[in-house]
């Protein structure tokens, strides 16, 4: 094995850092196949660089027999071979490293592949072996054991449980080809840390933990008491007995106990909850480093919401040691050009959302497409793969209009994006103005808009406090050297007068020194 030593052991680095989201399938394809791969991310690292981020979070690219696109794990300690192999990450996390960026992973703990080793063997070893013991398998309810051991719904559409054919049930809150583990087990909890090592060793410097309010069941499982019929990740509060219980934080505390062995590695969980004093319970001292709040991801673009989205995330982790977390789109969720109206108006307020997320205090995640205004596609139904789709019936499209790669280069489909002719989803026609090529070159362009954001951000300090602002507008300040930085954000419907100070960055042109509706600007005062 290769190893690479970790970047500088700076305890704190993650504080304040940008991470670019790479969702591996989509980010760059280093051959002919049409998937993106390690090869492909490696070839990229330098703009990358040249963007100005700090470190990556990289989608799951373990062997997985893609049910949900890698999120069905046979194998964490290993690569898929449509990404590359082990030699390919090393080369990656090196690269990286040498260019001052950190890496930081995907982490899939909730539950495995159906053809993982371990569930393979529970489902040869038949009822009451040690092998199953590692999974949720319950006998049916019912004199034949034909009606599922409760009504739990799995997230992705349709019940949570499937049955084997020697008539137990097993647990899956998502697809039944993603098995859910019972972290009760003492060999789960070690493969778990087993895991976190083998990575930790390669020089990785962190992980995004996925579903890290999942892992722990109410004891006995017992049924949910809300309406099964809820979107992909509603949240039902403390008493939905799948997720959220007390139990997960032993859990993290095994984690942290890991990740603090490795000076200046960090976690950041996924973490869905009912309440920001739910959030603040994973985020003491000693459970994970930080946590999404997916408050800003979620808000309409309304003075309302968005202002109640700074001013809620930062009260979840006022009592916490760990720093707010800003994200406006990832793989899981609707792209926010799409969210904000799409088109020339979503395009705009993407830009505004841009200077407001990167000027807030706290980490900040850049999903890959972000800085170049990608939208959701509306693709056929027969190019669809998310499981979603399927497991809904064909009601929900799911997740793959946000899940398109990205273009880099060309006028014509697949934009650079691979040495062959298809993608895994098809791009449209259309995007030569897209690419990062065509974008580069033009200092007006969302992707010039997020390199000066993001060089400009790295001498911005301090906390926020809010400031006097016209009506539907947002106003707030934060040092910046010997100056403040005031961020103002116009949401209503007229031009609004920019109060004296150095314009240091605008998502839309002044006119007449008034900042136009739907725009944001920096200013040194």
């Amino acid at each position: 094995m290769t190893t690479t030593p970790p970047a500088p052991p700076t305890t704190d680095w993650w504080r304040d850092a940008v991470f670019y989201q790479v969702y591996i399938r989509s980010f760059a394809d280093g051959g002919d196949d049409g998937v993106g791969d390690l090869a492909g991310l490696r070839d990229r690292l330098p703009q990358l660089a040249e963007l100005g981020v700090d470190a990556l979070w990289i989608n799951p690219f373990y062997p997985s027999p893609m049910a949900d696109h890698g999120y069905d794990v046979a194998d964490p300690r290993d690569v898929e071979p449509v990404f590359g192999d082990l030699a390919d990450f090393d080369a990656v996390l090196a690269q990286a490293h040498d260019l001052g960026i950190r890496v930081t992973i995907d982490l899939v703990p909730n539950h495995t592949s159906d053809q993982r080793d371990w569930f393979v063997a529970a489902l040869a070893a038949g009822p009451g072996s040690p092998e199953r013991a590692r999974y949720v398998f319950r006998d049916g309810q019912g004199p034949d054991g034909a009606t599922p051991p409760n009504n739990w719904p799995s997230i992705f559409g349709g019940p949570a449980w499937t049955r084997v054919p020697d008539g137990q049930w097993y647990l899956h809150l998502f697809a039944p080809e993603q098995p859910d583990l019972d972290f009760t087990h003492p060999e789960v909890l070690a493969d778990l840390e087993q895991t976190l090592r083998f990575w930790l060793n390669r020089g990785v410097d962190g992980f995004r933990i996925d579903v890290a309010h999942g892992m722990a069941k109410a004891p006995g499982l017992p049924d949910v008491a809300f309406d099964s019929d809820t979107g992909l990740f509603d949240d039902h509060g403390p008493d939905d007995p799948r997720l959220d219980q007390d139990g997960v934080h032993d859990i993290h505390r095994l984690v942290r106990r890991v990740v603090d062995g490795y000076p200046g590695a960090m976690t950041v969980g996924e973490v869905w909850v009912s309440s920001e004093e739910r959030l603040a319970r994973y985020l003491r001292p000693d459970e994970l480093h930080s946590a999404f709040n997916f408050r800003l991801l979620t808000a309409d673009w309304t003075t309302t919401d968005l202002r109640a989205a700074v001013v809620d995330s930062l009260a979840a982790v006022a009592t916490t040691p760990a720093p707010a977390c800003w994200v406006l789109s990832n793989h899981d969720r609707p792209r926010h050009v799409t969210r904000y109206g799409g088109g020339e108006i979503g395009t705009r307020r993407a830009r505004a959302a841009a200077l407001l997320q990167l000027a807030l205090p706290g980490m900040a995640f850049v999903y890959n497409g972000d800085e170049v205004g990608m939208p959701d596609v509306d693709l056929p139904d027969e190019a669809l793969t998310d499981p979603v789709w399927f497991r809904s019936g064909g009601t929900d499209r799911g997740r793959d209009a946000c899940r398109i790669p990205l273009p880099w280069s060309g006028q014509e489909p697949p934009y650079g994006f691979s040495h062959g002719t298809q993608t895994w989803l098809p791009m449209p026609a259309g995007w030569a103005g897209l690419t990062v090529e065509a974008q580069a070159g033009d200092p007006d362009s969302m992707l010039s808009l997020y390199r000066r954001a993001l060089a400009l951000r790295r001498e911005v300090t301090g906390e926020l406090t809010w400031d006097e602002a016209p009506e539907d507008c947002l106003a707030f300040r934060r040092d910046l050297g010997d100056r403040q930085l005031l961020v103002l954000v116009n949401l209503g419907g007229e031009p609004v007068r920019v109060p004296a100070g150095e314009v240091l960055l605008v998502s839309a042109e002044l006119a007449e020194g008034a900042l136009p509706v739907d725009a944001a600007v920096w200013l040194a005062v």
